[in-house]
């Protein structure tokens, strides 16, 4: 069965993650993607790890910021993770506008 692994401020932990068997492990925003591919076993893919403050900030600001981390994703899969699932590096904060996350999935499907 498929099985996702995350918790916030576990960069140390990544590696273990994956060897509990997770087929995927969630990044927080503090830890590059590409980096943590280095981190877990070979086959793992990766989710994450857009900083949920960032959807205050504007929309050019959530643009940039989520087109980094889908090129930091394809990074991380050129580094030999499984594949990468974009999502926030934690929870939505109640004051996010939902239009903004509505524009955000759009933007990465069209990515």
């Amino acid at each position: 069965m498929p099985m996702t692994h995350f918790g916030v401020g576990t960069a140390e932990l990544l590696g273990a993650m994956s060897e509990v068997g997770a087929t995927v492990v969630g990044v927080d925003w503090r830890t590059s993607l590409a980096d943590a591919a280095a981190r877990v076993e070979p086959g793992t893919a990766l989710q994450g790890n857009l900083d949920p403050v960032v959807l205050l900030a504007g929309w050019p600001v959530v643009e940039r910021a989520a087109r980094a981390v889908v090129d930091d994703g394809r990074r991380a899969v050129d580094a030999g993770a499984a594949g990468h699932v974009f999502n926030l590096g934690h929870g939505v904060l109640p004051e996010t506008d939902p239009a903004v996350l509505t524009d955000l999935v759009s933007l990465v499907h069209s990515l």
